[in-house]
Order: structure tokens, then C-alpha cells, then sequence
């Protein structure tokens, strides 16, 4: 009669189950920190084991989820804390922006009023300028 050997494949089995469940746990950390897209896939290349098995563990599937479903509406580019713009500084910009769109509407006006001037001061002297060609009436 063989001996029972089922405790000893019983505990190889639980050794090998938290194994696996340690390296999904450490791939999951370790592509969060890299900024890599979360998915089952990335998981269970990084961490060898299958994306069946990531699907039967609870709370491993609900973790890569959230991951995955807030890297969706992150932008595709993530832009670090400190190198996004603030409020003011956007504000200011745009107070910036709109002082120099004043400015250049200004200025085409005084522009528009000196062509103006001009063509009509040429028009009434008839003496034709070397630049500008003024057809007859």
C-alpha cells in the first residue's frame, strides 16, 4: 500500500497559491509606479502567472479593475504634479492673452485708419505713389 501523500501536495499547492498571488500583488505595484497601463494582461506577463487564474482571485480582479478603469480616464500623456499648471497661473495667462489680442485689435484699427487716409489723400491728389497702383475711374 502507497503512503498518503495528499497533506504534503495539499501544502506545496497552498505554497505555490500564495506564490503566484505575491507576484500578481508585487506586478500590480510595480507597473502602477511606472505609470504602465494596468490591465490582466500586463499582470500576468509580469508576473507569470495566467489571466484566467488573476480572474478567479477577488480581490487581486477588483484592484487591477480600478486601476485599469482609472487609468482610462487619466489623460494618455500623465503630466506630473509639479509640472502642471495652477489656477492663477492659467488666470494669468489668459488675462495675458487677452491683453494682447486688445492691443493687436488696436493696432489694426490705427493701421486700418492710416491705409485709409492714405489712399483716399492719393485718390484726391491723383499723384500716384511708386508702390501703389490705383486703377482709373
Amino acid at each position: 500500500m502507497r503512503a498518503d501523500n495528499t497533506a504534503h501536495l495539499i501544502t506545496a499547492a497552498g505554497r505555490r497559491h500564495e506564490l503566484a498571488r505575491s507576484k500578481a500583488i508585487q506586478a500590480i505595484r510595480e507597473l502602477d509606479n511606472a505609470s504602465v497601463p494596468v490591465t490582466f494582461e500586463t499582470v500576468a506577463r509580469t508576473a507569470g502567472v495566467s489571466r484566467s487564474w488573476l480572474y478567479t482571485q477577488p480581490d487581486i480582479r477588483a484592484e487591477v479593475q480600478r486601476l485599469r478603469d482609472l487609468n482610462r480616464r487619466a489623460p494618455a500623456t500623465p503630466v506630473p504634479a509639479h509640472h502642471r499648471s495652477t489656477d492663477a497661473s492659467l488666470l494669468h495667462r489668459l488675462q495675458a492673452a487677452n491683453a494682447r489680442n486688445r492691443d493687436l485689435t488696436k493696432e489694426n484699427q490705427r493701421l486700418r485708419r492710416q491705409l485709409a487716409e492714405t489712399l483716399g489723400h492719393l485718390r484726391t491728389t491723383r499723384q500716384p505713389h511708386p508702390s501703389i497702383t490705383i486703377p482709373p475711374p
